[in-house]
């Protein structure tokens, strides 16, 4: 059996002082989360390894959300207040890259599925490993 393929995305926050790099496997798919975070963000969920993830620049205009556990790390931009990207709960080991701040994102060129985020706690191991 062969391995996936893998590509290398860039992207960013809205006014570019946070840059990323992350390597995912080329038929990736995204999640749609409809929690309350999840849905006042936007966010379409890509989660990789941390070795996948590295951070370009803008480490020091990233600003950090919690709440409730206070196990996710919300990172939004100071500048522009754009997540693009965070450490989830349910992955706290990995970093879920927002789809939407990939630069050239296309999001008729993606599988998504959906992740009933309102009942995490029943439903969370559907979308853990």
């Amino acid at each position: 059996m062969s391995e996936q393929q893998e590509v290398t995305h860039t992207g960013g926050c809205h006014c570019g002082k946070v840059r990323f790099e992350v390597v995912s496997p080329k038929e990736s798919e995204g999640i749609y989360c409809n929690c309350s975070m999840c849905t006042k963000k936007g966010i379409i969920h890509l989660i990789v390894t941390k070795d996948k993830f590295k951070l370009l620049q803008g480490e020091d205009n990233l600003s950090l959300y919690t709440f409730n556990t206070h196990i996710a790390k919300h990172y939004f931009c100071s500048t522009c207040g754009i997540c693009p990207y965070y450490i989830a709960r349910s992955h706290p080991n990995d970093i879920d890259v927002n789809y939407r701040c990939l630069d050239n994102f296309d999001i008729t060129k993606i599988k998504i599925s959906d992740f009933d985020g309102r009942n995490w706690e029943d439903q969370v191991h559907k979308i853990q490993n």
